[in-house]
């Protein structure tokens, strides 16, 4: 499984978004400076989002983007397969795969089957919230 620029980006986009305090709004440029994105693409990586109902926004001067669902009902799963596709280690895994006429004989197919089993359970069981209850605090030090 690769995650896409655009998947990275999305997650930190939603990530930073849903720590701002209730009601408030960021815009293109805040966002853009704090992550450090370029903000041609950032604005591509926003509208999917909001296309998508992760984001909403608002016009006008006090305008910018803020999360359109809760920091709980969002998962890396949900952004990632909206963003970059299904979540495969390799193609033959999809269940829609025919590319390969030895599918089911292949002794290396179980091995990623396996491994998307695993990918998808972590990235299925993470929510935005809990990302941002494992941020390390100034001065602690950072595990997973």
């Amino acid at each position: 499984m690769r995650v896409t620029y655009k998947g990275d980006y999305s997650l930190k986009a939603i990530v930073t978004l849903a720590e701002l305090p209730a009601g408030q709004v960021s815009t293109i440029h805040d966002l853009s400076s704090k992550l450090d994105i370029p903000i041609k693409f950032l604005e591509q990586v926003l509208l999917g989002l909001k296309n998508g109902g992760f984001l909403a926004s608002r016009r006008g001067k006090n305008g910018g983007y803020y999360l359109a669902r809760k920091a709980t009902d969002i998962t890396v799963a949900d952004v990632l397969r909206f963003v970059d596709g299904p979540l495969v280690p390799i193609a033959c895994v999809d269940p829609c795969y025919i590319g390969c006429n030895d599918v089911s004989i292949c002794p290396i197919r179980p091995v990623f089957q396996k491994v998307n089993i695993a990918i998808n359970e972590v990235v299925t069981n993470i929510t935005i919230k809990d990302i941002i209850d494992s941020r390390p605090k100034l001065g602690d030090a950072y595990s997973i």
